[in-house]
C-alpha cells in the first residue's frame, strides 16, 4: 500500500525517469514543457548502455535497479522512458512498486491509424523487435503486415559518445535500410528515445532514398501526456512554481563525462 502523507508533502516530491542511457533526456524535455510545475531526477544507466544488445533476464534486472535507485531518492512517480526496458520490465514493475509507473512504447499505433498504402518503419533497438510486449503491440494493429521492424544497432553507441551531427549516422542507416531502398514509407516510428535526437538526421536520409511522406513519429509527447493524467487522477500534482533546479542528474557511469553530454543534448530542440 503507498504511505497516506499529506497532499503538500506529497505533491513537493519529483518525479523520477530513468533509460539505459541519455535516450530519455529527449522524453524529458517533452515532460518538462508539459508539466511546468514538476520538479524531476533523472538516472542515465550509461555504464550498462545499450540495452539493445542484452536479454530480457538482464534489462529486467537493470530496470529494476534503476527503479530502486529513484525509489530511494523519494521520487512520487516512475517513468520508464526506455522502450526496450518497457517491453521487458514495465509489467513487473508496475506489480512491484507502489508509486504509478508510466512508459513510453514504440509509437506503431498513430503511425498505422494514419491513411495510406506505403510501408510503416519502426527503427528501434534489436531487443525491443524481438520482445514479446512489442511483437503483441505489432499484431494489434489493423494491418500488422504493413509494419517493417529494424533494428539498429551502432546509432545508441554513437548517440552515447554525444554525436548527434546530421552526416554522422548514413554509414548505419544505410546498412540497416539500404534494402529498402525506393520503398513507398507512410511513417518512420522512432522506436527508442535515443533516435529523437538524430531525428532529422533521419528524416533526410529517408527522403533521399525512399518514396512517400516519411513522417516521423514517436510516443515522447503521448507520454508526457499520459504521465499529467496519472499525476492528476492520484491527486499528486506538484502547484506553484517548482523549486530549482527542476532536473537532477544521476548516472551509473563516469558523472563527469556524461554530464555535458546529457547537457548538451537536452539543449537540442525538440524535433516535430
Amino acid at each position: 500500500m503507498r504511505e497516506i502523507v499529506s497532499e503538500t508533502e506529497y505533491d513537493a516530491r519529483p518525479i523520477g525517469v530513468f533509460d539505459s542511457g541519455f535516450g530519455g533526456a529527449s522524453l524529458l524535455r517533452n515532460a518538462l514543457k508539459e508539466l511546468p510545475t514538476e520538479r524531476f531526477i533523472y538516472y542515465g544507466d550509461n555504464a550498462n548502455a545499450p540495452y539493445g544488445d542484452k536479454t530480457e533476464e538482464e534489462i529486467l534486472f537493470l530496470a529494476q535497479n534503476a527503479a530502486e535507485f529513484l525509489l530511494h531518492k523519494g521520487v512520487k512517480a516512475l517513468v520508464v522512458a526506455c522502450n526496450t526496458a518497457t517491453s521487458a520490465a514495465i509489467k513487473a514493475l508496475r506489480q512491484r512498486l507502489d508509486v504509478p509507473v508510466v512508459s513510453v512504447e514504440p509509437a506503431i499505433k498513430p503511425a498505422c491509424e494514419r491513411e495510406g498504402d506505403g510501408k510503416v518503419l519502426m527503427l528501434a533497438t534489436v531487443a525491443t523487435t524481438k520482445l514479446a510486449r512489442y511483437r503483441a503491440l505489432q499484431a494489434r494493429m489493423p494491418d500488422p503486415g504493413r509494419v517493417i521492424n529494424v533494428g539498429c544497432s551502432g546509432l545508441v553507441e554513437r548517440i552515447e559518445a554525444g554525436v548527434t551531427g546530421d552526416g554522422a549516422f548514413d554509414d548505419i542507416l544505410a546498412e540497416k535500410l539500404g534494402g529498402f531502398e525506393g520503398m513507398k514509407v507512410d511513417s518512420i516510428v522512432l522506436g527508442c528515445t535515443h533516435f529523437v535526437f538524430i531525428a532529422p538526421a533521419i528524416r533526410r536520409w529517408a527522403l533521399d532514398h525512399f518514396k512517400g511522406e516519411c513522417r516521423l513519429v514517436d510516443g515522447n509527447a503521448a507520454t508526457a501526456r499520459q504521465l499529467g493524467r496519472v499525476l492528476k487522477r492520484e491527486g499528486i500534482e506538484a502547484r506553484g512554481v517548482p523549486e530549482e533546479p527542476r532536473v537532477r542528474f544521476f548516472t551509473s557511469g563516469d558523472a563527469n563525462a556524461c554530464r555535458p553530454i546529457f547537457d548538451m543534448l537536452m539543449e537540442i530542440p525538440i524535433y516535430e
